[in-house]
This record gives structure tokens, C-alpha cells and sequence, in this order.
């Protein structure tokens, strides 16, 4: 079965520096979408489209309707600040993206990039969690704005480190103000200070193209579709996001005008719809540090004055968003990904309304205290999995009975069909490649035995001890592969490794 698929992107800076990030409109978030059908779906799906297109010919400029049509005003209050003669062209947009469409999108911090640069030698451990380390720094510069900080990073980037701790320094003292409000924020800066050392000077900053394309080839490994075709919109004569695509493995990926592909300018105001609601949701939450002042924000209570239109608006995204496709990478992002966060709780938020007269009966000024818990409650899901360091790997849904684990050996989905590790009377080695776990808890142990990677099972005496490794893999610790020691004496399990 062959699909067609269609890339655009918004919020692109081809270059940062300090321009870029501190200009007016600049916008954290680097946004891409793509889109994608079964190719027998394509003329159904691209007449649908074209007669959208008719509708509202006069939003077209040079010939085309683009994501540029949509006013960033028109979001100050999210959809509820929409009137009867915008919604309209909203709604027919969303009611397009049915169950027959692919949707898939990513958000990275441009900030992001440039600390991952910054800190490129700088890797995790049973102590150092460098990521979040990472993340703390990347929400610091992205929430207050420091410009000395910001100045560092383009400027003098040999004396970042000196900036940043500084004015780390200085926030501790000045949270100590609400110190209930900012008390893990000041203790996350803290173990910031203490890991600070030195940082790997980047010769460039420009922009890169790789994370959002690891997304999309790991939803198509996850959807098990090998046949396809990825067309991405015209960018110039450097073609980085065409070369992009290619060198994390995609292939058929070209390179197309979106005058010519419905698809093209379908992900294009995808993306576009996505990024105005998003960029005002952050504005909303951010608070204004400049005075000194530290309080909670809260979003303004009118977000949540909305008619059944603009609730069943919210309700039509979420379902083409959360429900339509259920897979775990159709959205991507990176370590900091607190605003797709905030995005989804929106819609998840006002889709568990069931009409708009039960938000009014709930006492709407209390609309945003109780969005706010809800979006911390997804944040914190959000850090449990940020500290996990093991990478998620879906199984593939087909009729074989088993699947390769990342070292390449089966594993039988009915893991009683797993053979048990030979364990014999005395000291048995083994050259361990990785320890793990079944679905249903059940400790694996895979080996290269005769240059071929194999899975066994391990007795269940060795449960806690396989828990502890995966544990401190966990945690950034890898003891993997090396030589290991499995000894059964006098009705003992023990084990060492070499």
C-alpha cells in the first residue's frame, strides 16, 4: 500500500543569532507538518481541498491560499476570540482533516539547538542528569529573557557560561521573594550552578534540519509503511531540508512547488493553524519579570468564554489531532517541549466540556486555575518521561509471532516461547549485550553467541539484579555490552560483571 506524504514548515529562522532571537516577532518554536494519505484516497482528498480552496478564493495571494491568511490577532483569546465570519473558514479547514489523513508535526526551541551545541560534551550519568539540566536552562532563557545571557550566546560565546551563571545566581535571590512559587525552580538552577564548567564553542549557529525528519522515519517504522513518497516543499538552491530528510534515511523525498500539490499546501496551513494557536497560548502563559514581580500566570478567563461554535472548533482539532491517528510519534519535540505540552492540554482541556453552557454553569473565572493544574499535571508526565533515558521503541503490528529487539535478535511476542538462558553448575560467561523486560515483567537478557545476537530468558532469581542495571541505564549509566559472569552454586543465582 503506497502513501503520499506532504512537508511544510513555519517559524523558520534560517539563521540565529542575535537579530533573530531578539527581534519582535521572533518565535521560539520551529514548527513542521506533514500530512499523508494512502495514494487511492489522493483525488478524493485533493477535490475536497481544491472546492476549500474555491470557497475562499479571496484569502489567496499570488494565486495561492497560505497559512499567511491567518492573523495572529484573531488567536489572542484562542478560538474564542474568532467571530461568525472568521470561524467559518476554520471550521471547513479542520473538517478536512479527517481519519484518512496522516498528521504528523514537530516543535523544537531554537534556544534548544543552540545549548545542545553549547553543551555537546556534557553527557548524563547515575548523578548528572544532563538533559534536564538542559531543559532548565533552555525554559530560563525562553521565560525571562535574560539579554546578557542571550548577548553570550551569539557574541562571546566563550563567556556564556560566565553570563548564565550569573544570572542564575541573581534569580535564586530574586525568587527567594515567593519562595512557595519558585522553590523547585530555584533548587533546578542550583544543581545548574553546580554542574557548570566549561562549554564547547560552536563555529556556527545555523538552524538544523534533522530532528523533525528522525520523527517522521520513526512514525513510518511505527505505522510499518516502506512504500511512500514525501514531497517538500521548494525552498531554494541549498535544498538543507530536502538533503535533511535524505541523510536520516528517508527515501522518494523530493522536492516539489506547492503550486502543484494540494498536499503541500494542506501541511502548510496545518502547520500555520497549529503555530498561531500555540505562539498565543505561550504569550498568554508568560509571565512580565521585567517589573520584578513574581506571581503565578494564569491565562485570561475570556480564553474559556466560548459559544458552542468555537467549543466545537476546539473539539474538530482535537479530534484530528489526539484521536484520528493514535500513535506515539505523530507529534515530536525535543528536551524542552513545554508549549506542545500546554497546546495539547488546551485541546484535551476543552474537549472533556460537553457543551459550552457546562463551562458557564462551572463558574468561568475558574476556568484558568483549573487549566492550570491540568497543564502541570501534563508537564510533570512529560518530566517522568524526559528522565527516561530509555529510548521507546514501538512493536510492529503484523502476523509474525515474534519481532527484533534493537540488538537484533527475536523476541517472541509470547514470551513463554523465549528460550531460557543455559545456566549450568558453576560459573557460566556470557558477552551481555543488553538486559530488559518483557511486557509482563519477565527479565531478557540478549548475548552475541557465535557473532549472532540471542534473546533468553533469565531465571526470575535474577529479577532485582536486572531491574537495577536497567535502572541505572535509566539514569544514563550503560554497562552494556561487556562480559558477565552467570553462576548457579549450591541453589544460589549470582552473577558479576566482568
Amino acid at each position: 500500500m503506497k502513501y503520499m506524504f506532504f512537508y511544510d514548515e513555519t517559524e523558520h529562522s534560517r539563521k540565529i543569532n542575535y537579530e533573530t532571537v531578539t527581534a519582535n516577532n521572533y518565535c521560539d518554536n520551529f514548527i513542521t507538518g506533514i500530512v499523508g494519505w494512502n495514494a487511492e484516497e489522493n483525488e478524493c482528498i485533493s477535490d475536497r481541498y481544491l472546492a476549500f480552496e474555491s470557497k475562499y478564493t479571496y484569502r489567496k495571494k499570488d494565486g495561492e491560499l497560505k497559512s499567511q491568511t491567518m492573523k495572529a490577532k484573531d488567536f489572542r483569546l484562542g478560538f474564542a476570540s474568532l467571530n461568525n465570519h472568521t470561524i467559518e473558514f476554520y471550521e471547513d479547514l479542520v473538517s478536512l482533516l479527517d481519519d484518512k489523513i496522516v498528521i504528523y508535526f514537530s516543535v523544537f526551541s531554537k534556544i534548544e539547538y543552540v545549548i545542545n551545541q553549547l553543551f555537546v560534551n556534557y553527557h548524563s550519568s547515575m548523578f548528572i542528569d544532563v538533559d534536564y539540566m538542559k531543559y532548565s536552562i533552555i525554559k530560563a532563557i525562553n521565560i525571562y529573557r535574560p539579554q546578557k545571557v542571550i548577548e553570550a550566546i551569539y557574541k562571546e560565546p566563550q563567556i556564556f557560561v560566565k553570563e548564565l551563571r550569573s544570572f542564575l545566581e541573581d534569580r535564586i535571590i530574586n525568587n527567594q521573594a515567593n519562595n512557595t512559587l519558585k522553590e523547585c525552580e530555584n533548587q533546578a538552577f542550583e544543581e545548574v550552578l553546580i554542574l557548570l564548567e566549561d562549554t564547547e564553542v560552536p563555529e556556527t549557529l545555523d538552524w538544523s534540519y534533522f530532528a523533525p525528519f528522525d520523527g517522521f522515519k520513526k512514525l513510518l517504522t511505527e505505522m510499518n509503511i516502506y512504500e511512500y513518497q514525501l514531497m517538500i516543499d521548494r525552498e531554494g538552491k541549498e535544498s538543507h531540508t530536502l538533503n535533511s530528510a535524505i541523510d536520516v534515511g528517508l527515501e522518494n523525498v523530493t522536492e516539489e512547488d506547492s503550486k502543484d500539490y494540494v498536499g503541500i499546501r494542506m501541511a502548510d496551513m496545518l502547520v500555520g493553524l497549529i503555530s498561531r494557536l500555540m505562539q498565543s497560548l505561550k504569550i498568554s502563559l508568560t509571565g512580565n519579570y521585567k517589573e520584578g514581580k513574581i506571581k503565578r500566570t494564569l491565562l485570561d478567563s475570556g480564553w474559556f468564554a466560548v459559544n458552542q461554535r468555537q467549543l466545537d472548533l476546539y473539539k474538530k482539532l482535537y479530534l484530528a489531532i489526539c484521536e484520528n491517528n493514535k500513535y506515539w510519534y505523530k507529534t515530536f519535540s525535543g528536551i524542552y517541549s513545554d508549549d506542545l505540552v500546554s497546546f495539547v492540554a488546551l485541546l484535551q482541556f476543552m474537549n472533556h466540556f460537553s457543551d459550552a453552557d457546562e463551562i458557564r454553569k462551572r463558574n468561568i473565572e475558574m476556568q484558568p486555575e483549573y487549566y492550570n493544574a491540568f497543564v502541570c499535571e501534563s508537564l510533570n508526565k512529560r518530566y517522568e518521561i524526559m528522565r527516561n533515558k530509555l529510548p521507546i521503541y514501538p512493536i510492529l503490528e503484523d502476523d509474525k509471532n515474534y519481532f527484533y529487539n534493537q540488538r537484533g535478535a527475536i523476541v517472541y511476542k509470547d514470551i513463554s516461547n523465549q528460550p531460557m538462558l543455559p545456566l549450568y553448575s558453576r560459573k557460566n560467561e556470557f558477552y551481555v549485550l543488553s538486559v530488559g523486560f518483557s511486557q509482563n515483567g519477565t527479565p531478557l537478557v540478549t548475548i552475541s553467541e557465535n557473532d549472532k545476537p540471542i534473546c533468553y530468558r533469565l531465571p526470575e532469581d535474577y529479577g532485582e539484579w536486572a531491574m537495577n542495571v536497567v535502572g541505572m541505564a535509566n539514569m544514563g549509566e550503560r554497562l552494556f555490552p561487556c562480559k558477565v559472569v552467570f553462576s548457579l552454586i549450591d541453589g544460589r543465582y549470582l552473577v558479576d560483571i566482568l
